[in-house]
C-alpha cells in the first residue's frame, strides 16, 4: 500500500465524519497489509461513540465496507488497499474475544469430535475466525447457510 492510498483513505474517512458532524481526528497506522484508520474518541460523546460503533460493531463494519469499496473502485485486485476502521479499541477487544472463542471451540471439537456451529457472527468475524484456525492440523472451518442466517462451522478434519 502506498502513501497516496493511505492518504486517500484517511481523507475519505475524515470527510465522512465531517459530513456526519462528528468531531473526530483520524490517526493512521499500518499492520501487515492493512491500513488502520483510528477515529479519535476524545471529542466524541459516549452516544456518538455508540452510534459509530453500532450494535455488535455493525456500523464500524459498514464504514469499513464502504471505504474498502469506494476507495478501491476501478483498481486491479493487486492494487487494492485494505482498510480497517477502529474506534475506542473495539476491533482489538473484539479480536481478543473472537480468538478466545475460536480456541475454545476448536478445543471442544477436538476433544468431542462433534462439529460446532457458531451463529450471530458478521462476515468479517467469520472470516477472522477462519483465518485464526486455518493452520490447525486437527480442525477445519467453513460457512453454512445464507445471510442473514449464515453460520460458521468448526469440525474435526477427516
Amino acid at each position: 500500500m502506498d502513501e497516496d492510498q493511505i492518504q486517500q483513505g484517511k481523507e475519505w474517512l475524515e470527510e465522512l465524519l465531517k459530513v456526519g458532524a462528528l468531531p473526530s481526528a483520524v490517526q493512521v497506522s499500518q499492520e501487515d497489509d492493512s491500513c488502520w484508520l483510528t477515529m479519535s474518541e476524545s471529542n466524541l460523546s459516549p452516544q456518538q461513540i455508540a452510534a459509530l460503533t453500532g450494535p455488535s460493531g455493525e456500523v464500524l463494519d459498514a464504514i469499513q465496507y464502504l471505504i474498502n469499496t469506494v476507495v478501491n473502485l476501478g483498481l486491479e485486485e493487486e492494487e487494492k488497499a485494505a482498510y480497517t476502521i477502529e474506534l475506542n479499541g473495539y476491533r482489538v477487544r473484539r479480536y481478543q474475544e473472537l480468538s478466545a472463542l475460536a480456541e475454545n471451540a476448536a478445543k471442544q471439537v477436538h476433544q468431542t469430535g462433534v462439529e460446532l456451529e457458531i451463529k450471530s457472527l458478521s462476515s468479517v468475524e467469520r472470516r477472522l475466525i477462519h483465518n485464526i484456525l486455518k493452520d490447525s492440523e486437527e480442525i477445519e472451518t467453513y460457512s453454512r447457510g445464507q445471510e442473514p442466517d449464515r453460520r460458521l462451522v468448526i469440525k474435526a478434519k477427516s
